[in-house]
């Protein structure tokens, strides 16, 4: 049966700008991190991406890692690209990056201009695409000069493989060095996509996200629910095998009952807003503008709509954002 995007798709989610720049994303995006690529039914796969895309969600983050086979999510993206979303190509914001161990060798991963290079020739074949949309480098290499990854993404862009670049999991620091290639170079620099979610709030504390806002860049959130954490799914204690995010291993430092007391202490919020805990989480890193996006991941059609409906309550009274707050502290 051939696919015919919902009329209504850009009537379901609020869209929100980079700074004065034209890139602009849905507020929330999904990534095909786990559960795509070799592992899932293709079937499967397919209907929840059309689905998104039906209900607003033009934007899909995918990396050249992802998938139980490094590769296989942006093969199953790639067929779905080729089957149903062609005649949509120009309305869609397709990433992907590199940095992770993708292939064997001293060039599968990391920085390097040929690891960079490589990598999206590769994701381009796998995707059946012409260029892609934004291109990340995954993370910073600390064993050369940064330089070198930013002339790379400029390269990649001046080549037209790549409309804007980003980074991701790089801190304030390393995100100002880049910002200065970037700018002395004029590449088009969007976004940084980093780790966030209400109990991890690194990217606020350490200045990450003030200073992507003053420099006319945003933030992509990464594991927005703490790879499900913040749901109801925990109210009543976290599993000892719970498959914390690297990013998200601090939480436990004091053991795991003072996170389900605060789970517990923020689901009676979301309870009184008339959201999901869940919900309630995503729309929390949306109240700073400079949040420019928030990434979901899911196979269930239930699911996705659950987290979209996040969108209808976005804002938050002064007394909700105090007790939020204290209980985050």
């Amino acid at each position: 049966m051939t696919y015919s995007a919902a009329g209504t798709r850009y009537d379901q989610l609020p869209i929100r700008r980079v700074g004065k720049t034209g890139l602009q994303l849905p507020v929330i995006s999904l990534g095909l991190w786990r559960h795509f690529g070799d592992e899932a039914p293709f079937a499967r796969s397919r209907e929840v991406v059309l689905d998104a895309f039906d209900h607003g969600v033009f934007s899909f983050d995918l990396a050249n890692n992802y998938g139980p086979s490094k590769g296989s999510a942006e093969r199953t993206f790639g067929q779905i690209m080729r089957r149903d979303l062609n005649p949509y190509r120009d309305e869609l914001v397709i990433t992907t990056k590199a940095g992770y161990p993708a292939w064997p060798g001293p060039y599968g991963a990391f920085g390097s201009r040929k690891t960079l290079i490589s990598s999206l020739d590769r994701s381009l074949k796998q995707m059946h695409l012409d260029y892609v949309d934004i291109f990340y480098s995954h993370r910073p290499d600390p064993n050369i000069d940064l330089q070198e990854t930013a002339q790379a993404l400029d390269q990649l862009v001046r080549q037209g493989k790549a409309l804007y670049v980003g980074i991701s999991n790089y801190d304030r620091d390393q995100t100002a060095t880049m910002i200065q290639y970037f700018n002395d170079m004029h590449t088009p620099f969007t976004v940084n996509q980093y780790s966030y979610n209400m109990l991890n709030q690194q990217a606020q504390t350490t200045g990450l996200l003030d200073y992507l806002g003053q420099h006319g860049a945003g933030l992509v959130a990464y594991g927005p629910l703490a790879e499900g954490l913040l749901s109801q799914r925990y109210l009543d204690g976290i599993p000892d095998d719970f498959p914390i995010h690297r990013t998200n291993k601090y939480l436990f430092e004091q053991g795991t009952q003072p996170v389900v007391a605060q789970l517990n202490a923020l689901n009676d919020i979301a309870q009184q807003r008339g959201q999901t805990l869940a919900q309630m989480a995503l729309a929390w890193l949306l109240r700073s503008q400079t949040v420019t996006s928030v990434i979901i991941g899911t196979t269930s059609i239930d699911h996705l709509h659950a987290n979209l409906d996040a969108a209808k309550q976005l804002d938050f009274s002064a007394d909700e954002v105090a007790a939020i707050t204290a209980i985050l502290k």
